[in-house]
């Protein structure tokens, strides 16, 4: 009886989940909740190698040969050699949880192109043709697809012009996607609020902080914790798609 109820825990037993972004901050935290529930995790990483592979190693000391650490520059990479080695390591792959995601003020009057091409890059295009390059691995197994937006994505946060086009335009991504790869390949999106505070200096202000806290309707910060396991919720829902969940303690609906 444990064993059966220990393996119906295990809700993603068997399955591999690819997370963008996943050496640190939500990205790790989304691999170690999905390891717990038995998938087996490619950690994607660019320049954070030792935290990627720290994590990768955390993962195979608890379950071994459950975990690998792949590098890719998004913004300039083939993406489908990152696809390609995954299914490399692991012969398939069921989900895909685009994290991965730059952030910084564009304010109208001083966007350039370099702004532009990060942000969108990161944000927008890599999701698409990672999505692309994965479909017909997902389609296979009839996976999953789970983007990070953020709930600025349809409340503008200013001074963040080209962050918030990137992202509403990741949040139509979904949708968009959710249609095209249906019914073999379910696509959702998670928008969060606050959660972990930007590590700019900008966001050091501790009077901006409370600011924001004080327009949420739970009058704190979220988790990491709580973006992994609506991302765990979305990956598992069997009939959930082309919805966006937001994680925000009720901040989008909150009445200034």
């Amino acid at each position: 009886m444990v064993g059966e109820f220990m393996s119906a825990l295990r809700t993603l037993s068997g399955k591999t989940i690819l997370v963008t972004g996943a050496a640190r901050r939500v990205g790790a935290a989304i691999c170690r909740r999905m390891h717990a529930a038995g998938a087996n995790i490619v950690v994607h990483y660019h320049r954070s190698a030792a935290e990627a592979e720290q994590l990768a190693a955390t993962l195979n000391a608890n379950r071994s040969n459950s975990a690998v650490a792949l590098c890719a520059d998004l913004l300039r990479d083939p993406l489908p050699e990152l696809i390609a080695a995954a299914l490399k390591v692991f012969s398939s792959l069921d989900g895909l949880v685009n994290n991965a995601s730059s952030f910084f003020p564009t304010p109208l009057g001083q966007i350039d192109e370099r702004a532009w091409d990060d942000l969108v890059g990161s944000n927008l295009k890599a999701p698409l043709f990672l999505s692309q390059a994965a479909a017909p691995a997902l389609t296979s197994r009839r996976g999953a697809i789970v983007n990070i937006i953020d709930i600025h994505a349809e409340l503008p946060l200013q001074g963040h012009l080209v962050y918030n086009a990137a992202k509403g335009g990741l949040l139509a991504l979904t949708r968009s996607l959710a249609r095209e790869l249906a019914p073999a390949v379910r696509v959702n999106g998670v928008s969060p609020g606050p959660i972990l505070w930007p590590e700019s200096e900008t966001w050091k202000d501790m009077e901006e902080r409370q600011r924001i806290i004080d327009h949420t309707l739970l009058r704190r910060c979220g988790e990491p914790e709580d973006i992994a396991q609506a991302v765990e919720f979305l990956l598992t829902a069997p009939y959930v798609t082309g919805q966006i969940l937001a994680v925000d303690g009720g901040r989008s609906i909150a009445i200034a």
